[in-house]
C-alpha cells in the first residue's frame, strides 16, 4: 500500500542567538547557517521534505521592517511553489513582534511558525534543536493551518497577536498573557487546544508608516509627546497604565496629538484589554476616548505600533484605523 508523501516544510534563517557560536574575541554572535541548524537535528527526515535558505544573518533586535517585508514575500513564494508550511527562524528579542507583523500580511491556510533560541549553539542546553524540532513538526501538521502565524519555543505554540517575551533568559520566556498557548507539541505530535479565530487579513506588507511609540510615567508631563510632534511620524502609540490611564498633565499634549494623527490608547499592563466605560477621572479611560484616542483593545504597545504603521501604510485613516483595531477585543 503506498505511503503518503511528506508534508513539504521551507525553513527561512535570518540569525538571532540559535545561530550564534563564541568568537575568538568575546560573546557569541550569529554564523551558522539553516543547513547548519537542520544537520544538528535528529528526526526531521521522518517529519518533512525540508528545503532551507539564509537571506542574512543579523540579531533579532537589528531586524528592520524592509527585511520583514521580504521575508514575507519569500514565505509566500515557497507557498505558491508548494510548500505545506513555512517556518522563520530569528532572534527572539522581536519574535512577538515580527511574528504579528507577518501575520497581519499571511492570508493564507498554511501555517507561518516563528521560532528561535534563548541560548546559543554551543551553550550547555542549548535549546535551539528541540526548538526547530518542534517548530518544523508544527509547520508538518494539519492542525496548525488556518491559525496564521505562530510563535513555537518550549514545546508550547503560541499564537502571534498573544505572544510575548516575559523573561530575559529563561528557555520558556514566551507566554500569552491574554489568553494561554494555543497548543503543545508533545511527544512528537501537535495537540491544539485552541482554535482562536483569526481578526485581520490585511495582505501584502506595504512600506510602513512612521508610528512614535511614547510609554507614560508616574510623573509625566507630557514632554515626550511634545517632542514626537516635532518630528515626522504619521502616528503615535500611548503606552499608559492600568486599564488605559494617563497623568492628567499629559492631556494638553495628547489634545494636540490627536488633532494631526492617529493616536492608539495601550497599556503597560499586559494581559486583558483596554478599558471603555469604568473610569471617569481625567486622563481615564473614557475621558481618552472622548478625546480622540484609539483604543488598542488586547494589543501590547509594540503590537499596536505595528497594526497602526501597517495601516498607514494602506492609506487607512481615521472609521478605518478604529474599526481594525476594533477587531482584537
Amino acid at each position: 500500500m503506498p505511503t503518503s508523501p511528506l508534508p513539504h516544510v521551507h525553513i527561512i534563517v535570518l540569525g538571532g542567538t540559535i545561530t550564534m557560536i563564541p568568537t575568538h574575541q568575546s560573546g557569541i554572535v550569529p554564523a551558522l547557517s539553516g543547513e547548519d541548524l537542520v544537520g544538528a537535528v535528529p528526526g526531521l527526515a521522518a517529519i518533512a521534505r525540508i528545503t532551507v535558505e539564509t537571506p542574512f544573518l543579523v540579531p533579532g533586535a537589528s531586524l528592520s521592517f524592509e527585511q520583514i517585508r521580504d521575508v514575507s514575500e519569500l514565505s509566500n513564494q515557497s507557498i505558491a511553489r508548494g510548500a505545506d508550511g513555512v517556518v522563520i527562524v530569528q532572534g527572539t528579542d522581536t519574535i512577538d513582534e515580527t511574528a504579528f507583523l507577518l501575520d497581519l500580511a499571511h492570508t493564507g491556510d498554511a501555517p507561518l511558525v516563528v521560532t528561535g533560541a534563548m541560548r546559543g549553539a554551543q551553550a550547555v542546553g542549548a535549546d535551539g534543536p528541540a526548538n526547530l524540532f518542534a517548530a518544523i513538526t508544527t509547520a508538518a501538521s494539519p492542525s496548525a493551518r488556518g491559525l496564521g502565524a505562530l510563535v513555537v519555543l518550549n514545546d508550547e505554540i503560541h499564537g502571534a497577536r498573544f505572544v510575548e517575551k516575559s523573561h530575559k533568559s529563561l528557555p520558556s520566556a514566551f507566554s500569552s498573557p491574554s489568553l494561554t498557548p494555543l497548543g503543545v507539541v508533545a511527544e512528537g505530535e501537535v495537540k491544539m487546544g485552541l482554535h482562536p479565530r483569526r481578526p485581520l487579513l490585511l495582505g501584502p506588507m506595504p512600506k510602513l508608516g512612521r508610528v512614535a511609540l511614547i510609554k507614560l510615567c508616574l510623573g509625566d508631563d507630557g514632554e515626550m509627546i511634545e517632542a514626537a510632534l516635532e518630528r515626522d511620524y504619521d502616528g503615535m502609540v500611548i503606552e499608559a497604565m492600568g486599564a488605559g490611564h494617563v497623568p492628567a498633565a499629559t492631556l494638553p499634549a495628547l489634545d494636540r496629538a490627536v488633532a494631526c494623527m492617529p493616536v492608539i490608547l495601550s497599556s503597560r499592563a499586559t494581559g486583558g484589554s483596554i478599558f471603555r466605560q469604568t473610569y471617569g477621572f481625567a486622563g481615564a479611560e473614557r475621558d481618552l476616548l472622548a478625546r480622540g484616542l484609539i483604543p488598542a483593545s488586547t494589543l501590547s504597545a509594540t503590537k499596536a505600533r505595528l497594526l497602526l504603521a501597517f495601516l498607514l501604510g494602506q492609506g487607512r485613516t481615521g472609521v478605518a484605523i478604529a474599526a481594525s483595531f476594533q477587531q482584537f477585543q
